[in-house]
Order: structure tokens, then C-alpha cells, then sequence
């Protein structure tokens, strides 16, 4: 009675899988089911122990396997870059490097024209190999649901294979530096924990950047990472009601830009370098929005295979191995054209221009510039006055002239949120100078020649 089980399920095996070929090839179902069953008796799987038809299975699950990585988990950020998999031969992919455009003459009168040469290069890239470790399926397992569990172990090799190359192939479309042709916009909002948050101002200074690189405004697209998404979602009214297909990634078109969000983007330090792929997030490091026009960029899709070991080859474990391997990439077809917004460390901090005010002993006011980087108190020192405004502190010393010493103060700045920080300003007033007093005039006095002198004279005289 066992065996009859045994062959009944097997055979009931074989007609689900030949329907499943059928299907994948567009054949009638009869013809899937008659080639299946026929192949596993020929082939002498028809009753394996612990498994049916494993030559055939392999041939589906590869099949299958190429269906669902073509299918992809959600990444619609790629849809519309252009697709080379039919240029992908032996898994490589050649592309062309365009030696610049002819110069143009305009009104020219000398004959003949000149020659120019443009040096094309064959650029030949490797595709990105994706292999996943093998699993392995005990004999025990699949006695009572073979096809269940393969296909459950099919399907994670999948999943695990689409979001990494999703994930390689967001941080290839990120700069790895900032340079003309490939910016990066350090965000200039609030505090969030250590970090700038997002401002439509930076995606509009993003967009200045395209501008000057001459990029087509048809197919630019900007890929926010969920830390911006939140940022915006905080602070613009407008973003947070055009947000509202979440599901297919795609929020509405901002400011030239195709936006969407992606889990995955690639991590940058706040000084705006692009971390290894692959390599641990740290302190200071944080996720980035990526940029790029769609027509410099480039995907291909290269072979699939699945490797599969049988428990019958393995009498001391008695277990099944598999596992896959696929070629994929994505890359910028130079590096030009690509972007990132990356988060800008927030360090609370203060300072004051200038640091020392001297002012006439008749007094006056004068200005201090503070730089904070949230609001802040200050003291006002004995004998001054001081008004705040914005940015500005206005600083009046009265008039000092009669006083009886000069004045000296210090204002002392306090950063609200981080009350260490802080800064000082030195003031000083002197008083009015004292006038120097006229010296006296001593009268003069005769010496005793001049004496006798006189006595002669006036005796001469009478």
C-alpha cells in the first residue's frame, strides 16, 4: 500500500510540474504533462527515493527562478534605463566611450574644412556575479511535500539575490565624490540627532547642478532615501500631499525631478564620501538620495543557473544542496550626469564677530555679528545696553566723557541647546582725557651786576 502511495504522489508530482512547464513555454498542457512523466521514467527518476523527477526540476526552477528576477521585487526606479541584456555575451557587456563631438565651424570661408579624429573605446565590463550559499533540503523533508519545499527554498534564493542587486545597483548610480560632473549637495536643515535634515532648498540647489551640466530635464530622477523622505514629509506641506503611492515607489515629479524612495541607497560620510558597498554603516555615516539621468545609465541581465546536489549522492547526510548563480549589472555610462544629496552633520555650535569692542569715551553703538546654530542667551555687562536682532546684537555704551574711570564689561553668549558652548565679547570705554594746567610764570629777577650797572647809570644821569 506504501508503494502505491509513493507512486500515486509521485506521478501526481510529475502532471503539477508538467503543467508548470506548459505553461512557461506556451505548449498544451497534455504535451507538458506527457514530456515530464515521460522524461522521469526514461530517465529511471520516476520513483527516486525521497524525491520525483530532479533532472526536470532543476530545468523549472531555473526557469521559474529567471522569470521572478526579471519580474524583480519593487524597484520601479530602474524602469526606463536603457536595458543592454542582449548585448551581454558570455556575461560581458562591451560599451562604447565616446571621444567628445566635432566642432563647429560657423560662417567659415576656408576650404578645405579641416579633419577632425573622435577616439571611440571599446570599454568591456565585466557583469556583477551573484551566487547564493547553498541550502540544503533533507530526504526526510521532502517525503511528504517535495515540491513545497524546494520551491520555498527557490523563492528565497531569489528574493535574496534581487535585493542585493538592487542594492549594488543603487550605489553604483551614486558618486563617489563631489566634482563638477558628479555633485554633492550637503543638506542645510535642522538638527535631527546628530544630522541636517533635507530642505526643498537642497533639491533645488540639486537642480542647479543639473542645470549647469547641461542635463536634458526629460529623464532626470532623484531616489530619495527614507531619512529624506521623512524630512520632507515634516516640513512641506505640498510633498506630503503629492506622497501618495507609496506601494509602487513613485512619489509625484518635484522640481524637474522623478522622485521616488528606495530603502537601500547607498551610505555616505556627512563630509560627503561614498562608503564601500558592502562595508558596515558607522558613527557619522548616513544614508544618501542618488540622482541620475536615465539615458546615461545602463542595465543588463546576463545567465542564470542553478546548481542542485541529490540526497541519493549523499548516502551519510541524505540531503538535497542548492543554490544559484545569476549576472546582473547596473552602471552610469561615464560618470557624469549622476548625483547625491548626502546628510550634513549638525555640531551645535557659537561664535561673535568681533570679539573686542572699544568704544569713544562719548559713547555709541555697534554691531555683533553671531553665528548659532540655534537660538541663544546673553548678559549685558554694567554701563551697557544691548538690544538683539536676528543674527545681530546691538551694543550702546553711554557717554563716558565726565566719568570717573573707564568702564570694561564682557558679554557672554549660551547656546539653548548645548549650554557648554559659548562665546564672549570684550568691552571697553575709556573716559574724557583730563586738559594738562598752564604752568606759572615766575617773575624775574635781577642779578648784582645788573644792579650796579643801574646804580651807574642813574648817577651818570644826575
Amino acid at each position: 500500500m506504501k508503494t502505491g502511495f509513493n507512486l500515486f504522489s509521485r506521478l501526481l508530482i510529475n502532471v503539477m510540474l508538467g503543467l508548470v512547464l506548459a505553461v512557461a513555454v506556451g505548449v498544451p498542457a497534455s504535451a507538458g504533462v506527457l514530456t515530464v512523466t515521460g522524461v522521469s521514467v526514461l530517465s529511471g527518476n520516476f520513483m527516486p527515493a525521497g524525491s520525483a523527477c530532479v533532472g526536470v526540476f532543476t530545468e523549472i526552477w531555473t526557469g521559474e527562478l529567471v522569470k521572478k528576477l526579471r519580474a524583480g521585487i519593487t524597484a520601479t526606479w530602474l524602469d526606463g534605463i536603457p536595458d543592454y541584456s542582449d548585448k551581454a555575451e558570455n556575461d560581458i557587456i562591451h560599451l562604447i566611450d565616446v571621444g567628445g563631438d566635432p566642432d563647429v565651424l560657423i560662417n567659415n570661408t576656408t576650404y578645405p574644412i579641416p579633419i577632425q579624429d573622435l577616439d571611440d573605446k571599446d570599454i568591456a565590463i565585466n557583469l556583477d556575479k551573484y551566487q547564493t550559499k547553498a541550502t540544503r533540503v533533507k530526504d526526510d523533508e521532502l517525503y511528504a511535500c517535495s515540491y513545497d519545499k524546494i520551491e520555498s527554498h527557490k523563492e528565497r534564493h531569489g528574493d535574496s539575490i534581487l535585493v542585493n542587486k538592487f542594492k549594488k545597483a543603487i550605489h553604483a548610480l551614486a558618486p563617489q565624490r563631489h566634482t563638477l560632473l558628479t555633485p554633492v549637495i550637503l543638506t542645510t536643515g535642522e538638527n535631527d540627532n546628530g544630522r541636517r535634515r533635507i530642505t526643498i532648498k537642497d533639491i533645488i540647489a540639486l537642480k542647479d547642478k543639473f542645470d549647469k551640466m547641461e542635463v536634458p530635464t526629460e529623464g532626470r530622477r532623484l531616489v530619495l532615501c527614507t531619512d529624506h523622505v521623512n524630512d520632507l514629509l515634516l516640513v512641506d506641506q505640498k510633498f506630503k500631499d503629492q506622497y501618495y503611492n507609496y506601494t509602487s515607489g513613485k512619489i509625484a515629479n518635484l522640481y524637474g525631478f522623478e522622485v521616488y524612495e528606495y530603502v537601500s541607497c547607498p551610505f555616505f560620510t556627512t563630509n560627503g564620501l561614498k562608503k564601500k558597498f558592502g562595508e558596515a554603516a558607522t558613527e557619522g555615516t548616513y544614508q544618501a538620495s542618488v540622482a541620475f539621468y536615465t539615458k546615461r545609465m545602463f542595465k543588463a541581465s546576463g545567465s542564470t543557473k542553478m546548481y542542485y546536489s541529490e540526497a541519493a549522492t549523499s548516502p551519510q547526510t541524505q540531503e538535497n544542496l542548492v543554490n544559484f548563480r545569476h549576472y546582473y549589472i547596473v552602471l552610469p555610462k561615464k560618470q557624469e550626469a549622476i548625483a547625491a544629496i548626502v546628510s550634513a552633520s549638525y555640531v551645535p555650535e557659537i561664535s561673535a564677530t568681533p570679539e573686542t569692542i572699544t568704544f569713544p569715551a562719548g559713547g555709541g553703538t555697534k554691531q555683533i555679528a553671531v553665528s548659532a546654530s540655534s537660538d541663544y542667551a546673553y548678559t549685558e555687562p554694567e554701563g551697557f545696553k544691548i538690544i538683539k536682532q536676528g543674527k545681530v546684537l546691538l551694543v550702546t555704551a553711554l557717554d563716558n566723557s565726565t566719568g570717573e574711570a573707564a568702564k570694561e564689561g564682557i558679554i557672554t553668549l549660551t547656546l539653548a541647546e548645548d549650554i557648554t558652548k559659548t562665546a564672549t565679547i570684550t568691552l571697553s570705554q575709556p573716559v574724557a582725557p583730563v586738559a594738562p594746567a598752564k604752568a606759572k610764570v615766575a617773575p624775574k629777577t635781577q642779578s648784582k651786576a645788573d644792579d650796579v650797572t643801574q646804580h651807574i647809570n642813574e648817577t651818570d644821569g644826575n
